[in-house]
């Protein structure tokens, strides 16, 4: 038996140093090394999109620039000091492209970019790069409000059809002579609340009188608060299930209880990833992200010898945000030529997402909505100032539209206005 055993771990030996030969080999010949460090895995949503748009983009840059772009990844780093140690193990490995892809491992990535300034320092949905005095740390988003917004306008149209067909229960799904319409997002930050108010805004555009809860599920990938959140929302009488969480849970939801005959009138929206499969009778469509866009641009500068792309963020005009397939089975008719004319609205600036004319804050039209970019530390409970940002107007007006420029100073959204028509259910706990 022990000989067994040894021969086992002489050959497990030799197949990890197989495999590490071939690692290093792939590395030594590429052009650019590039390490990820992902908050989960392929089982996630956001993380999937995020592996998709960098395999993309590799197969993009050997075809158009003939160049190898080798990537290690480093899988479900936590949001704490696993980050540094990710991030250093990397830098040692020889990559020089460090990218991470969650907001909780901004300051981590920040601090392992001021140690080795010869190296490139990516971290998605970050917001303090361009402030921070640390020359090689970058931010990176998209423009994915513009995304919502036309996904909403998908769900808008499903709920004017449903309207129509005499299908909506005035007494469990109107309140005050407003549909009701549900949103399972992760945290109160500036990302969800830009992405909801976008959301809602493109339903209201269909249907006016609508007013929409919200619930936070604390946590970006939770599949059964995302449930418990859903379900929480249809047994209050939303017809509509939006969301911003990466799981598939909410859909999940809404499909089986669609199935058990309980709520067959429910719909909802998904992100991130196509969902059919997972809620083939009750979702409409997904908004998502292209981030192939961003790789393939971040990439190429760097093999250009240029820098990264400060503050990068875009949206339908760059192609770097949409909408999964539109479900033949759930939408309403007429959605797909409607999604083209709306995203032709927003690539030609006749359409603006947050114009100003569409909502109210407290009764009243916003006029000016002065933005601190300044990044605080909250961990004590007193906010303290680690990073000084100059103070910047965020309305702007263009054709005669007055709006909410959004994520046009730096890359994280910093949307965060509750407007008429939206409340959040902080009450609601789907922790326990």
């Amino acid at each position: 038996m022990k000989r067994i055993l040894s021969l086992i771990l002489v050959l497990a030996t030799l197949l990890t140093a197989t495999m590490l030969f071939a690692s290093c080999s792939n590395q030594k010949d590429a052009d650019l090394k590039v390490g990820v460090i992902l908050v989960g895995d392929e089982t996630e949503g956001y993380t999937l999109a995020h592996m998709n748009g960098i395999d993309a983009a590799v197969k993009a840059i050997e075809s158009k620039l003939n160049k190898k772009v080798s990537v290690t990844y480093k899988k479900k780093v936590e949001e704490n000091n696993d980050c540094s140690d990710a991030a250093e193990a990397l830098v040692g490995s020889g990559c020089t492209l460090i990218i991470s892809n969650s907001y909780g491992h901004q300051d981590f990535m920040a601090e392992v970019a001021k140690k080795h300034s010869d190296k490139t320092f990516v971290a998605m949905t970050g917001d303090y790069a361009s402030i921070s005095n640390i020359p090689n740390l970058y931010n990176a988003f998209t423009d994915v409000y513009e995304a919502r917004y036309v996904s909403g306008v998908v769900a808008g149209l499903k709920l004017k059809e449903l309207i129509d067909a005499g299908k909506i229960d005035t007494e469990k799904n109107m309140k005050d002579g407003n549909y009701k319409i549900g949103y399972v997002g992760a945290f109160n930050y500036a990302e969800v609340v830009s992405g909801y108010t976008a959301f809602y805004l493109g339903i209201k555009s269909v249907v006016s009188n609508i007013t929409m809860e919200v619930v936070y599920t604390k946590s970006w990938f939770h599949e059964q608060r995302e449930a418990a959140g859903a379900e929480y929302l249809m047994a209050d009488g939303c017809v509509i299930i939006g969301q911003h969480a990466d799981s598939t849970g909410a859909p999940s939801a809404v499909q089986a209880k669609h199935a058990a005959g309980t709520y067959t009138n429910v719909y909802c929206v998904g992100y991130n990833v196509d969902m059919i499969e997972d809620a083939q009778d009750v979702i409409l469509t997904s908004a998502t992200n292209n981030w192939e866009v961003y790789y393939e641009t971040l990439f190429t500068a760097l093999l250009n010898g240029e820098s990264a792309p400060s503050e990068w963020s875009e949206g339908y005009s760059k192609n770097a945000v949409g909408l999964t397939t539109l479900n033949s089975k759930t939408v309403a008719a007429g959605t797909d030529e409607k999604v083209k004319n709306t995203v032709e609205a927003i690539k030609n600036g006749t359409l603006q997402v947050f114009d100003t004319s569409t909502f109210t804050v407290e009764g009243n039209s916003v006029t000016t909505a002065m933005i601190d970019p300044s990044y605080y530390d909250f961990s004590s409970g007193t906010p303290k100032l680690v990073y000084s940002g100059e103070k910047f107007e965020a309305i702007q007006s263009a054709n005669g539209v007055s709006y909410f420029a959004e994520s046009t100073k730096r890359s994280a959204p910093y949307f965060a206005l509750r407007i008429d028509g939206i409340v959040e259910l902080n009450e609601v706990d789907l922790t326990k």
